[in-house]
C-alpha cells in the first residue's frame, strides 16, 4: 500500500508539472490553458492508475491497442473523462470499439473511414474522426501522405455516419527543437488551410500533435490537442493479465 500511496503521489506531480508546462505553452502561443486538450495515452497501464489519473483532473484518455480498450472499458471512469482511439486501427477491429469511443483519432484511408461510417450506420451513431498524416513520409508509420491528404477529405466529406473534426500526426524523432518546429509548422498550415476551404463535413478544430518529449513545441506551433504518456505515468509497463 505505501508503495501505491508512493506511486499515486509522483504520478499526479506528474499531472501537475505537465498541466503548468502546458499553460505556460499557450501563453507564449497566445492563447490559455483552457484552448489545449490534454489526452493521457494509457497504453499499458492498470484501471486503477487510469482513474487516479482522472481523479487528478485528466479529462480525456486514448488507447492504443483495440484488444487493450475492450479488456478494461468497463473499468475507465468515463463519467468524468473522455475514451479516444489514437493507434493503428485494423479495418476488422472497427466494429469493437464504434461504441466505446469519442473519437478515432488514426483514420488514414478511405477503406478505414468507410468501415467505421458502416459501423456506425448500424447503430446510429457518428463518429468524430481525425485524419492521420504521415508527416515525415516514413514507411515505419501509419498516416496518409500531405499531398494525399485533400483528396482523401473530399472522400470523406460524402460518409454520413463520420465527422472530420481535425487532424493528428507523429513526427520523425527530432535530434533538436528545430527539427520539430518544421514538421509541426507544416502541419498546422496544412490545417490552417483546410479549415479555410470550408469543406462539407470537415470541421477543422482538433490539431492533435506533440507527445511526451515535444509537446510544449507542439502547442507553440498551433497543436491544440497533446497526447501524453510517459510524462505522466513514467516508462510503459507490462499490462498485467
Amino acid at each position: 500500500m505505501e508503495n501505491q500511496s508512493i506511486r499515486d503521489e509522483q504520478l499526479k506531480r506528474n499531472i501537475e508539472d505537465v498541466q503548468e508546462r502546458v499553460r505556460l505553452a499557450a501563453q507564449r502561443s497566445g492563447r490559455s490553458y483552457e484552448d489545449i486538450t490534454i489526452l493521457a495515452a494509457t497504453k499499458t497501464q492498470d484501471v486503477a492508475t487510469i482513474n487516479w489519473a482522472i481523479a487528478c483532473g485528466i479529462r480525456c484518455i486514448g488507447e492504443n491497442r483495440v484488444q487493450e480498450l475492450t479488456a478494461k472499458y468497463d473499468g475507465y471512469d468515463r463519467e468524468h473523462a473522455a475514451v479516444q482511439f489514437i493507434g493503428h486501427l485494423q479495418v476488422n477491429k472497427v466494429k469493437y470499439i464504434v461504441d466505446k469511443v469519442e473519437l478515432i483519432q488514426s483514420v488514414d484511408s478511405l477503406k478505414l473511414a468507410a468501415e467505421i461510417d458502416r459501423q456506425c450506420a448500424k447503430i446510429g451513431h457518428v463518429m468524430d474522426v481525425l485524419v492521420e498524416v504521415n508527416i515525415g513520409g516514413e514507411v515505419s508509420k501509419s498516416g496518409v501522405a500531405p499531398h494525399e491528404l485533400e483528396p482523401l477529405l473530399l472522400g470523406l466529406a460524402g460518409l454520413e455516419h463520420i465527422k472530420v473534426r481535425g487532424l493528428m500526426t507523429i513526427p520523425p524523432i527530432c535530434e533538436n527543437r528545430k527539427q520539430s518546429e518544421q514538421y509541426f509548422s507544416i502541419l498546422h498550415k496544412e490545417f490552417l488551410d483546410i479549415r479555410a476551404k470550408t469543406l462539407d463535413n470537415i470541421d477543422m478544430d482538433i490539431l492533435s500533435m506533440g507527445m511526451s518529449g515535444d509537446y510544449e513545441t507542439a502547442i507553440e506551433c498551433g497543436a491544440n490537442m497533446i497526447r501524453v504518456g510517459t510524462a505522466l505515468f513514467g516508462p510503459r509497463k507490462q499490462l498485467e493479465g
